[in-house]
């Protein structure tokens, strides 16, 4: 992609890797879910405002830095705009893989302003079924003593279980999933996918609620899992189950509190709510 001519935003449509606004949003809510510990507060801001410019044409901003700046000024009204916090937030995103930065050029050859394309949020990949348990299983008592050690130090070293669980992860919702995927990155992965939904239909604020919700998606995810075999990708088929479930919560709330106040749920709007409910 070596020598991209500037232009109109228009003209990066190729270079999109999404098909609707919608589904960048999603992508992006799941990046700041992942690595919102890795920016300062100055960097999310920056991070943030170059999303609002990759609406028009779903992740992709060709604006000038200085148009970008000028922006976050007249939003935050803060003193000292500096174009080094905007290029350090630029350098992290694309360590990270939320960007690809390329440079562009105009016809007389000279540099413009550079083209910034987000990236896809890596698809998770689905548990392996030989580690899902089952609690009829028996050990295999030919293994040698030696295979037995070989193991304990292999499961130390790459495969946590449940009891290296992050505490961030309700205990309850461990020791159901526990009794089917036991490792420790497994069931984080699965909560994972609970506080991207939460967040998406701003239940956030309700630990109740979203403990609730989440036993019972996976409750329902293992039963479809146990009388069918139609479920290739359970987490996805998982975070499928939450989104409805949160959709009908979120519509039942803003029914009880009148139509004056239902509104869309764009992350454009929604990226700016607090996200220390993550920690």
């Amino acid at each position: 992609m070596d020598g991209i001519k500037s232009g109109n935003t228009e003209g990066f449509q190729q270079f999109s890797q999404f098909i609707s606004l919608q589904e960048f949003n999603h992508h992006i809510e799941m990046w700041l879910l992942e690595h919102k510990h890795d920016f300062t507060k100055g960097e999310i801001i920056r991070l943030k405002k170059l999303v609002r410019f990759a609406a028009k044409i779903p992740g992709v901003c060709n604006a000038k830095i200085g148009t970008i700046l000028k922006s976050i000024h007249e939003q935050y009204q803060e003193n000292g705009i500096s174009r080094s916090t905007f290029k350090r937030m630029i350098l992290k995103a694309k360590e990270l893989g939320i960007l690809t930065v390329f440079e562009t050029e105009r016809k007389n050859g000279s540099q413009s302003s550079n083209l910034y394309l987000f990236n896809r949020f890596p698809t998770t990949e689905p548990p392996k079924e030989e580690k899902m348990n089952h609690h009829n299983e028996t050990s295999n008592l030919l293994k040698t003593e030696k295979d037995q050690k070989i193991n304990k130090r292999n499961e130390t070293s790459e495969q946590l279980d449940h009891n290296f669980i992050s505490n961030r992860v309700p205990q309850p919702f461990v020791q159901l999933v526990k009794c089917f995927f036991s490792e420790a990155k497994t069931i984080e992965e699965y909560w994972h996918m609970v506080q991207i939904a939460a967040f998406r239909f701003e239940c956030q604020n309700s630990p109740v609620e979203i403990l609730e919700i989440s036993k019972d998606a996976f409750r329902q995810l293992i039963r479809k899992i146990k009388l069918t075999n139609c479920v290739k990708n359970p987490i996805a088929y998982f975070y499928g189950i939450l989104d409805n479930k949160f959709m009908k919560l979120y519509s039942e709330k803003m029914a009880a509190m009148g139509p004056t106040t239902h509104r869309p749920l764009p992350f454009i709007e929604g990226i700016d709510l607090d996200w220390n409910w993550l920690e």
